[in-house]
C-alpha cells in the first residue's frame, strides 16, 4: 500500500496588483464574474494572484498526492483560516480577510488556526506519511509552526534548494508534464537548508510536430 503524501501548500500574497484586480467592484473578467457568483475556488483565485509559482504548486500537488480515503491530498496555508483544500469557495470579504493577515509566526490569528489544523492534519494521515511543504523554509513562518506537530514526516523538496519562486514553479509543471515526481528531503525547525543556486531551466524543448 503506497504511503499516504499529502502537500501543503504556500499562500499566494493577497494585497498584490493581481489580487487588486480581481477585487475591483467594476472587474469584469471571467475570474472576477465568478468572485461574484460565488463560485470561485482558492486554487483559482490563488493561481491568478500568484501566477506561475502558485499553479505549479497546485498542479504537482494534485498530479503527486496520495490521499487517505476520501480527503483530500492537497491543502494551502492561509494567512487566517488555517490549512483550506484548493477547492474551497472564497468572496471578496474572505479574500479581504486574507489580506489583512500578517504570515508570521508571531501574528496570532495565523499561528493558531494553522497549528489546530495542522494538529487534526497529523492525527489523521498517521506515522507513516509524508507531508510535503511547498513553500519557503528560508524563514521560520512555515517550518517553525510545522515542524513541532510533524516530526520527521515533514519534507520539502530538495530541488528547491537555491531557486527562486518563478523557478520552482517552472520545475514543478515541468515535472507534471513529464509525470516525474521530485525528491523530498526532511526538514526541521531551526534548520534552513542551503545550497548552492542550480542552473537556470533551459528552454522547453518544441513539440514533436514542430521539429525540423
Amino acid at each position: 500500500m503506497a504511503t499516504t503524501r499529502v502537500f501543503l501548500l504556500s499562500p499566494a500574497y493577497c494585497s498584490g496588483r493581481r489580487a487588486t484586480m480581481l477585487l475591483r467592484p467594476e472587474a469584469d473578467f471571467q475570474l472576477a464574474r465568478q468572485l461574484g457568483a460565488g463560485t470561485l475556488t482558492l486554487g483559482a483565485a490563488f493561481s491568478f494572484m500568484s501566477g506561475l509559482y502558485f499553479r505549479g504548486k497546485l498542479s504537482y500537488a494534485q498530479a503527486f498526492g496520495r490521499p487517505t480515503a476520501s480527503r483530500t491530498s492537497t491543502l494551502i496555508i492561509t494567512p487566517t483560516r488555517g490549512l483550506q483544500a484548493p477547492d474551497t469557495r472564497v468572496t471578496a470579504a474572505i479574500l479581504r480577510e486574507f489580506a489583512s493577515g500578517e504570515v508570521d509566526v508571531d501574528d496570532a490569528r495565523y499561528r493558531a488556526a494553522l497549528e489546530r489544523d495542522v494538529r487534526m492534519l497529523s492525527r489523521r494521515v498517521g506515522d507513516d506519511a509524508r507531508v510535503v511543504l511547498l513553500g519557503s523554509v528560508a524563514t521560520g513562518k512555515y517550518v517553525d509552526i510545522l515542524s513541532p506537530l510533524l516530526g520527521g514526516r515533514l519534507c520539502y523538496p530538495a530541488s528547491f534548494i537555491g531557486r527562486g519562486d518563478m523557478s520552482r514553479g517552472g520545475l514543478l509543471l515541468r515535472s507534471v508534464e513529464a509525470g516525474t515526481e521530485l525528491d523530498y528531503v526532511p526538514i526541521e525547525a531551526g534548520v534552513r537548508p542551503r545550497g548552492k543556486r542550480p542552473p537556470k531551466l533551459g528552454p522547453k524543448p518544441l513539440p514533436r510536430s514542430y521539429e525540423f
